[in-house]
């Protein structure tokens, strides 16, 4: 298991959930941006990097946006709320927050932040997006597709969290390998419906995902 010792079985799993989480890291150097635009999740540590980043001086204002979504249906707030929260506790004036609480997928996140931004009368040229370690990949190919104005520089991050710490509660373990599933399913789907932009797949990833899903690793897949 990960962060413990683990049975032969268990260690099979680790190695194929590490081929995918590797292959999600995109590892883009971070410059200055005029935007820190942060997707709404299950896990607040997406909050707490895209609050490093600005107190770091990396952008002057943060977006965050997110309603409530599939793995977080047990909230009673907005993700964007909620992440909201998050950077007012870590420092951040509230005049530097604009919040988008509507979106219930990636691709509302990107056009609806837009949409506000543009309410704001903002038009940022260099972004850096935030989102989970596992959907890195998938939040830059869905937003170098669907943002609706010119073209923009963008740069994808993530908690700066190593596998091995990131899961280590058993139950959140499992939700998490689902979804790190799911979400290599949707790279390769969610390009052919034309969401996104197409990402090569090694066909090492491509194996792990299959065998992960054949170990019963399925609750978050499509099709």
């Amino acid at each position: 298991m990960m962060g413990q010792k683990a049975s032969g079985a268990e260690e099979e799993v680790d190695d194929l959930v590490k081929t995918l989480w590797d292959y999600h890291h995109l590892n883009q150097t971070l410059k200055k941006a005029d935007l820190i635009f942060c997707l709404g999740s299950n896990d607040v540590r997406v909050a707490e990097r895209a609050t490093e980043l600005y107190l770091q001086g990396l952008a002057p204002k943060i977006l965050f946006s997110g309603s409530i979504g599939r793995l977080t249906e047990e909230w009673t707030e907005a993700e964007a709320d909620v992440f909201a929260k998050v950077a007012i506790s870590m420092g951040v004036p509230s005049q530097d927050i604009l919040i988008e609480n509507t979106a219930t997928n990636t691709g509302e996140n990107i056009s609806r932040g837009y949409a506000l931004l543009k309410e704001r009368g903002l038009n940022p040229q260099k972004i850096i997006l935030v989102q989970k370690p596992y959907m890195e990949r998938r939040a830059y190919a869905t937003f170098m597709k669907q943002w609706p104005g010119e073209k923009v520089t963008i740069m994808a991050t993530s908690p700066q969290i190593p596998l091995e710490e990131y899961a280590l509660d058993a139950t959140f373990r499992e939700k998490f390998i689902n979804a790190i599933v799911g979400d290599t399913e949707r790279i390769e789907l969610y390009a052919k419906k034309g969401f996104q932009i197409p990402q090569e797949m090694p066909s090492e990833v491509l194996a792990a995902y299959k065998k992960l899903i054949a170990l019963g690793y399925n609750k978050q897949v499509v099709g």
